[in-house]
């Protein structure tokens, strides 16, 4: 049976579109300087991008939720990464193109993250994207994050396109599951984070890209 085309390319933000981590690692590496302790490399931190505050206050400060002094420290790091959140960031190599060739194709894309609007909104200005994107769809735009469903849901239902006709591209095994469960075609974005024990094989994706271009190739013949 002949698939029917991808009308709406969907991408996760951290670790996927644009590569955040070195602005997220600066953030938590002022809260080990301010405690006196020495900065981490950015290879320490890079794998866990894509878990936010939990996982960047974890690794950085060895706290983890319910411990005494996680909370504040989470807040202290989300207040550092908002006073500098397109510092060093960028959109991954090749990423431009890849988003030129899709809107050149008559497709459109979006994006789906779990990080919170107060960060995705002016980070997406500043990006240069915020017209381009079809929709845009925070960690708090909807009742559920990832891996729930509901992010994406509420993207298809904001574009008006059925999820037979989308794909999510991910860096994390719950994009995968989340786009699974809400319908669409997953794509492993395996240039991206990918967290601290990266194997994708069992995640259970339609495809893997290793670089943004290949996405093209692969929607071509999807």
């Amino acid at each position: 049976m002949t698939r029917r085309r991808i009308d709406l390319v969907l991408f996760d933000l951290d670790g996927t579109l644009a590569d955040t981590a070195p602005d997220l690692a600066a953030a938590a590496n002022r809260l080990r300087l301010e405690r006196g302790l020495e900065p981490l490399p950015l290879d320490a931190l890079r794998p866990l991008a894509s878990h936010g505050a939990r996982g960047l206050v974890g690794r950085a400060l060895g706290l983890a939720p319910g411990d005494d002094g996680y909370e504040e420290a989470r807040l202290q790091f989300l207040e550092r990464y908002e006073q500098a959140l397109c510092v060093h960031t960028q959109l991954f190599p090749g990423m431009a193109e890849t988003l030129d060739r899709i809107e050149a194709s008559g497709r459109r894309w979006g994006v789906v993250t779990n990080k919170a609007a107060r960060f995705t909104a002016p980070l997406i200005e500043q990006l240069g994207l915020h017209r381009r994107a079809a929709c845009v769809v925070s960690g708090d735009t909807t009742a559920h994050a990832k891996p729930h469903p509901a992010p994406l849901l509420h993207a298809l239902a904001a574009c008006d396109v059925d999820a037979g006709r989308g794909v999510y591209v991910g860096d994390d095994r719950r994009d995968i599951d989340a786009g699974r469960a809400a319908g669409l075609r997953t794509v492993i974005a395996a240039y991206g984070y990918l967290g601290e024990a990266p194997q994708t094989h069992d995640w259970g994706a339609d495809h893997a890209i290793d670089a943004p271009p290949a996405l093209l190739a692969w929607l071509a013949g999807a």
